[in-house]
């Protein structure tokens, strides 16, 4: 057998999107990335100023916002940049960096849409007990709760990978480091390390689906109680924008990550990982504020109070 070179690596390549495009991939994305700093900005700044919009529900939304501004910042502007220059070489620390803010924020995000369903069930299931369950005290406890969350979970999973050998191949296939591809390129037996991810996404991926899973069957189950055709949308319309955003942030996380993956990365797994690292963030704000009257018209009181003070 040949002598393996141990020597650690110091560096990593990002291959990205391999194409002659790259300039109309850099005005895209940064077109992408300004609106949605925009959207996400514009619904925290109307849930801050306007008084009607502070219930548990709207600083739920206020919280997945912020998350939204800093999990799409963790990957977008790197890609900006490598767009535009031939090196796209990553430092060890700043691969890790990238890779440990990513998984934080993705976490963060699936404990916060499950406290949101939940949320939801409160106010449709009980509603006479709703203030007093879901007080603004219990809203800002499940929105630290959800951060600090993925802060551990997230540190003990990327400490765990990065404990790996990397002294062969240092050309990661992807648009961003991800877990997946970092691993494989560790010259040591992986399979444990791929039933720990396996682990870890089923904790902060299927543990949260399975509450917003539980308070929605209680919810259709309360909803179908009403008498009434217009009752029952009204009151499931309060739902629908909730519902949007966890099909489309599940649907392509479940895709990614709640399965081993040892072959190499396909230009299908990076299409999809652009869905929920640019567009599902991007989409965010118009799904929370297109189908929501009261934000509407709050994001328009909030532009007559600025034009007026200005």
């Amino acid at each position: 057998m040949g002598k393996r070179n141990d020597t650690q690596l110091t560096e990593f390549i990002l291959m990205g999107l391999s194409s002659n495009r790259q300039p109309l991939f850099f005005v895209l994305f940064l077109i992408i990335y300004i609106i949605t700093l925009m959207g996400n900005m514009i619904i925290i700044l109307t849930i801050t100023l306007e008084a009607q919009l502070h219930s548990p529900m709207y600083l739920f939304l206020r919280s997945l916002s912020l998350t939204e501004i800093f999990y799409i910042s963790v990957t977008v502007p790197r890609m900006l940049r490598d767009f535009l220059q031939l090196d796209k070489t990553i430092s060890f620390l700043g691969c890790a960096t990238q890779l440990y803010f990513f998984c934080f924020l993705g976490t963060t995000e699936c404990f916060l849409l499950a406290f949101m369903a939940y949320d939801r069930f409160v106010a449709i299931c009980h509603p006479l007990h709703y203030m007093t369950i879901m007080t603004k005290a219990k809203c800002f406890e499940l929105s630290l709760g959800s951060w600090l969350t993925g802060i551990l979970l997230s540190l003990i999973q990327i400490s765990y990978v990065f404990s790996l050998p990397f002294c062969s191949s240092n050309i990661i296939d992807h648009v961003f480091c991800d877990i997946l591809p970092v691993v494989r390129l560790a010259c040591a037996d992986t399979f444990a390390n791929e039933i720990a991810i396996l682990m870890y996404g089923s904790l902060v991926i299927l543990l949260p689906f399975l509450l917003i899973l539980v308070s929605y069957i209680h919810i259709i189950a309360t909803v179908l109680k009403i008498p009434s055709g217009a009752g029952r949308k009204k009151t499931f319309s309060t739902c629908g924008s909730h519902l949007t955003s966890v099909s489309l942030f599940y649907g392509t996380a479940t895709i990614v990550y709640l399965k081993t993956k040892s072959t190499r990365t396909y230009i299908g797994t990076k299409i999809i990982a652009l869905l929920y690292i640019v567009f599902i963030p991007m989409l965010n704000p118009l799904i929370y504020s297109l189908r929501n009257t009261l934000i509407k018209n709050a994001i328009k009181n909030v532009k007559k109070t600025i034009v007026t003070f200005s």
